[in-house]
């Protein structure tokens, strides 16, 4: 039985991945005064974090094919308490990132396996619906995590947040343990990885769908990785960065309740991509120009309003083709955007611009939306 219960644990489940990144954030500036560190030496924690998550995104979602959506989900959570004991241990820079990587690859369960167990219960227009109205959830994570972060930072430091982290995922593994059914189908039949592999990979729509995830999760994230050093320039602390949360979250719930409107008006998913990609470009432009003041606050709500449109289309018509392997398909579709996300959040660590990242990952959207619209025009017009 999946009930309202085993979905409100879902949705806590996607928002972990999310969540526990923003928590962290913070804690930034305070891991480059402990390990006495660089400002983009510190911001590398969040960009090995994304390559380990992207190896934990293949290994959990096979795992849940071949032995089901449960257990994934509870030895991932563990190996994220994990990680974070290690953190917590660390008195080198090096053992901090060791542990960071362990904890990505146990966080990715909650991003794969949840998403798979929507989509062993839904298809179609419904699970971009439902990833819709889940948004209206998601979008207060970013504010919750950043607010948290920030007062906890101040309180009690960078072990704090860690602390903090390593509870939560023992709360949610509790949690899973008690209410969340196993969902994987009871015919399900294991598919072969390298054939599977080889037909993802030819497959232009899913390439240009696994840009478009990575371009808007760069963009919002290399604000999480940049914004507490440009708070610190800008002589505003861990907990004022805290509040800036609340701006972003106005922004994603705007974008999530508009994303909505326009799914109940049945407009065309190609176009409602569209506008995200327009949206994320012109904000991109207005950060750029006011990066030197705490006004990019105001077009960085774009940016987020952008993403709360784009992500829930996107993880909704992906892997249409693919729901005979869900749990292996949405891991090798993971795995190639956080790659992806990784790399391109190095960048941002190296490069420090956060107006400079925000135009690139945009125009990397807008021209792969172009053709990804394209794409759902054609299997829609199939489907009929």
């Amino acid at each position: 039985m999946f009930g309202r219960s085993a979905m409100v644990l879902v949705t806590a489940l996607l928002m972990f991945p999310q969540i526990v990144e923003t928590i962290y954030s913070p804690a930034l500036t305070d891991i480059s005064r402990y390990f006495s560190i660089s400002a983009a030496e510190a911001a590398q924690t969040l960009s090995v974090y994304f390559i380990g998550f992207a190896v934990g995104v293949l290994y959990w979602g096979r795992f849940s094919d071949r032995y089901g959506r449960r257990p994934a989900l509870l030895a991932g959570l563990a190996t994220y308490a994990l990680g974070c004991v290690l953190a917590l241990a660390a008195r080198d820079f090096t053992l901090l990132l060791v542990a960071r990587i362990l904890s990505a690859f146990g966080a990715a369960t909650g991003s794969v396996v949840s998403q798979t167990i929507l989509r062993d219960r839904f298809n179609g227009r419904q699970l971009a619906a439902l990833f819709s109205m889940m948004g209206l959830v998601l979008a207060v994570s970013p504010a919750a995590g950043v607010y948290l972060g920030g007062a906890i930072v101040a309180g009690w430091g960078m072990h704090g947040v860690l602390t903090a982290l390593a509870l939560l995922a023992a709360v949610l593994l509790l949690l899973c343990c008690w209410l969340l059914p196993e969902t994987r189908p009871p015919q399900h039949v294991n598919t072969a990885f390298l054939p599977l592999l080889r037909r993802m990979a030819t497959d232009k729509s899913l390439a240009l769908a696994v840009l478009l995830v990575a371009a808007f999760n760069v963009s919002l994230f290399s604000y999480y990785s940049l914004a507490p050093f440009i708070f610190a320039q800008l002589r505003q602390g861990s907990v004022a960065f805290g509040y800036s949360g609340i701006a972003l979250a106005v922004g994603s719930l705007a974008g999530a309740l508009f994303n909505r409107w326009l799914l109940r008006k049945a407009v065309a998913e190609a176009g409602i991509l569209l506008l995200a990609c327009l949206i994320q470009l012109i904000s991109s432009v207005a950060v750029y120009c006011l990066a030197d003041t705490l006004l990019f606050l105001l077009p960085m709500m774009g940016i987020t309003c952008a993403y709360a449109m784009a992500i829930p289309l996107l993880l909704g018509t992906a892997l249409g083709a693919y729901g005979h392997c869900r749990g292996t398909a949405g891991a090798i579709f993971g795995l190639a955007y956080y790659v992806l996300i990784g790399l391109g959040l190095a960048a941002v660590g190296w490069g420090q611009s956060l107006g400079g990242t925000l135009i690139v990952s945009a125009s990397v959207s807008c021209i792969a939306g172009l053709r990804y619209g394209c794409c759902l025009r054609d299997m829609r017009a199939g489907a009929t």
